[in-house]
Order: structure tokens, then sequence, then C-alpha cells
């Protein structure tokens, strides 16, 4: 589904990004960890085409990002950690925007926004301005644009800041359904308790190098997640 090949993004005299590979297959919830200035923004930001890299290769589906960006643009899905929406326009009129770009037909769109609105407790602020919209609000309105065209893969930054418990579930279940039906969903988080319950595997970053890699089990063993990232941190200072 993903696979980042030996990513290299350099920025001055510095490595934000240095070697990296990941691959994330059909059906996984990857999660990417790392403390600030990893890399995990600079990874994702490629990964979604917003990043011209200097080495390396990112192919989704097969397709190079590098080669091929619409073709990638269209099975995936990027929600930002912080939103920067239209905010002259309604909500509704920034998702039917997206849905534009998309080409998806209005009956269907229309059946998908009042689906994903009501999931995420939306639908009665649709009508209102975004720039009337509280930074939860924002971040929800991010959340059903990016899923307006069933991405293939979802690609998200902290998708949980802002988001209130309701939400957070709400989008935790989407996740795992994109997964149940053949997508997958990378994402970096702090959160570390969440990757640990929810990701099937996950990647620690520092530095811009890639210390640990591998399924929940595999990377955890008999610790939590926390206390490993905490002793690869100590390792390697």
């Amino acid at each position: 589904m993903l696979d980042i090949s030996h990513l290299t993004k350099t920025y001055g005299d510095k490595k934000a990004v240095d070697g990296l590979s990941i691959h994330i297959k059909p059906g996984e919830i990857y999660g990417f960890i790392g403390h600030n200035g990893a890399g995990k923004t600079t990874t994702i930001k490629a990964c979604c085409g917003i990043l011209q890299f200097d080495a390396g290769e990112i192919t989704i589906s097969g397709h190079s990002i590098k080669m091929e960006p619409l073709a990638c643009k269209r099975l995936l899905a990027y929600i930002p950690d912080n939103p920067d929406l239209y905010e002259f326009m309604t909500g509704i009129k920034y998702l039917n925007f997206i849905a534009d770009i998309f080409q998806i037909p209005r009956e269907t769109r229309q059946e998908r926004i009042r689906s994903f609105a009501d999931m995420f407790e939306l639908t009665d602020d649709l009508a209102q301005m975004v720039s009337a919209y509280s930074h939860g609000m924002k971040q929800k309105l991010a959340v059903i644009s990016a899923l307006i065209h069933e991405p293939r893969l979802l690609i998200m930054d902290e998708p949980f800041t802002g988001l209130d418990p309701k939400a957070s579930f709400t989008l935790k279940q989407m996740m795992r359904s994109i997964c149940n039906e053949g997508g997958a969903v990378f994402f970096s988080t702090h959160v570390l308790e969440v990757a640990e319950k929810l990701c099937d595997k996950v990647a620690i970053i520092r530095r811009g190098k890639l210390v640990k890699s591998g399924t929940m089990e595999a990377v955890r063993g008999d610790e939590s997640l926390e206390e490993v990232f905490l002793e690869l941190e100590e390792n390697h200072a």
C-alpha cells in the first residue's frame, strides 16, 4: 500500500529524514512515533506530495508520488495536525468544494456528508462559516473532508489533537473500518497509549533515522510502548 524506501530530506546541512524505509501493507494501522523534530511531519508531508525530497522513493499502490502525484492523491487522504481550512466558506460549502475536486456525484456526496456529519456531531454547524468554528470543530471538518472520497490510504499527523472523546472514538472506528476494507492508515502521535491500543505496527524515529519498527508485540516485548520509547531515547542520547 505505502512503501517508503530510503527517504532522505535535507534542510541546509541538517538531514531531517535520513534514509528512512517503512513498508505498510493493506489492512494495517501503522503508528509513527518520535520526539518533536524527529522527522515525522517531514516524512508525512513527503508521502502526501506536499514536500519534495532529496533521495529515495515513495510509492502508493505502486504509483510513485514523484512521477504520478495525481494517481497517488486520488488514493490517499491527509489530515494535518493543525487544519488550515478556507475560513470564508461555510462548512457545507467547504465539503462540497472537496467533493468537487474528487468528482464525487451529487447524490453520493450528499449521502456521505450527511452520514459523516452525523457521526461527528457536526450536522447542525455546517451552515456556519468555518471562521466561527472552534479548533475541535475545524478538526472534525478536516476529518470529514478527508473521508468523503473514501481513501484507500489515510495519512494523519497527530489526528486526535482537539477532538473530544466521542469524536476520537469515532475516528478510531473509521480507521479500523478503512483497514478492514483493504485500505491502510499511517499516523503520527505523541499519545503512546493510543498507539499501543490501536496500531498493528509501529515505527520509532529519532533524528530522522528509524530506530525500531515492527508489530506492536515485537517492538514492545514485555514492556509498555512508553517504556520502550524512553529506553530508546536514553540509549541514543
